[in-house]
């Protein structure tokens, strides 16, 4: 993988660092307050984000070996994926053709076969039905067409990917806009999961905008991650995904020549993915990467993030006192500082009391998710690839 791009990045961030400056949005971008508390609005989020697009679901070294699987439930709609024996991921709705029950139970293992326990119909890794109960005195049924519905699965710089509409034509590539040639520079691929909990959080877009803002670090998280954090970040784009840094995490480049600079260094920041990822830490290698997957509650003013926590090397190498702090110290930003600001913004916003919030021209990252989820919510199935491949102004 060519660095060029990524040094490109770097060589920016010094130059603003060594000039005292930023990149700066157009405008303030205004985004009514509504929009966080409007249930049919919250509604649609969920049809027409979460249930169109690629997820970034799972980590390809999870399902390593044939028959590596994880069941999980995600809006409502249970799936399976799964490593076949094929070599290839695949991802199903977790339902039985016979009757509907799920053919496993939520959580992960490995698998020959999936045996649905109500009538003990089962499947094989592909989806195949290639068993009936009973079946001459069953009734004659075609199982070639009663298989396990199939999503739509591939796997990009380390990342599972699915998406939860089984008919969704959504590109993958044209989705990511080359995004994951700079993923794979995270090296995802070369990490084992060594750690996973959960976070309640406010409603989605008030807790995801916090992930894309550097303007609050040295405020609201002063007394833990914030001491020596820049709250004046830069952004760059690939369609809606954003990567956040600020020229301050650079001071070190700016010191030794280009030619010294490693990758590690260069891939500073935090990389988000539209609409509900966030990935921090991990720099040089030596450290741990927390991916936060964020995804709606029950209810609008709700939602549920996973933290997963990454490390590189052979887990068993892992300190486990160091993995339990770092998991708490992050379970203590995120839920005690982050989300409870966000509760507090939530209960408010619901007071309609202000009729917009505000994102300043420093912030970026949270002008282009509120415009790309504007973008997404008005646009046909049918030309979200367009969409994708010419971006925001493509009209």
């Amino acid at each position: 993988m060519k660095p060029d791009q990524l040094q490109q990045m770097a060589r920016h961030e010094v130059d603003n660092l060594s000039n005292n400056r930023i990149d700066l949005a157009p405008d303030v971008l205004k985004v009514p307050t509504a929009n966080y508390v409007d249930s049919q609005r919250w509604q649609q989020e969920i049809n027409q984000v979460f249930k169109r697009l690629p997820l970034a679901l799972g980590f390809s070294t999870e399902f390593a070996s044939t028959g590596a699987y994880r069941a999980t439930k995600i809006a409502d709609v249970p799936i399976i994926m799964v490593r076949s024996d094929d070599g290839v991921m695949h991802a199903f709705v977790n339902m039985c053709s016979h009757r509907g029950n799920y053919v496993v139970a939520e959580g992960s293992g490995s698998a020959k076969s999936f045996r649905c326990n109500y009538h003990a119909w089962n499947y094989s890794l592909r989806g195949d039905l290639i068993n009936i109960l009973d079946e001459p005195n069953f009734g004659e049924v075609d199982k070639s067409c009663l298989g396990l519905t199939e999503l739509p699965c591939s796997e990009r710089a380390g990342l599972v990917w699915v998406t939860l509409d089984p008919d969704s034509d959504v590109d993958i590539d044209t989705f990511l806009n080359g995004y994951d040639a700079m993923l794979q520079h995270l090296g995802l691929a070369e990490t084992q999961v060594v750690g996973r909990q959960e976070v309640a959080g406010p409603n989605w877009k008030v807790a995801y905008d916090g992930y894309r803002d550097f303007y609050h670090l040295p405020i609201l998280h002063k007394d833990t991650i914030g001491t020596d954090l820049s709250h004046q970040p830069d952004y760059f784009a690939w369609g809606p995904h954003v990567r956040v840094v600020s020229p301050k995490n650079f001071s070190e480049l700016a010191t030794i020549a280009e030619e010294e600079w490693t990758e590690a260094q260069m891939a500073q920041g935090v990389w988000t993915i539209f609409p509900n990822i966030s990935i921090a830490g991990g720099a040089h290698r030596g450290g741990f990467y927390m991916v936060s997957q964020l995804y709606p509650g029950a209810t609008p003013g709700t939602s549920v993030t996973t933290q997963n926590f990454l490390s590189f090397g052979d887990p068993k190498d892992v300190d486990p006192t160091a993995l339990k702090e770092y998991m708490a110290l992050m379970q203590h930003v995120v839920a005690n500082e982050d989300y409870f600001t966000g509760f507090n913004v939530q209960n408010a916003l619901a007071t309609g009391a202000k009729e917009y919030s505000y994102f300043g021209r420093n912030e970026g990252g949270g002008q282009l998710f509120h415009q790309w989820l504007d973008a997404l919510l008005e646009t046909q199935s049918e030309q979200l690839n367009t969409l994708f491949s010419k971006g925001l102004n493509h009209g």
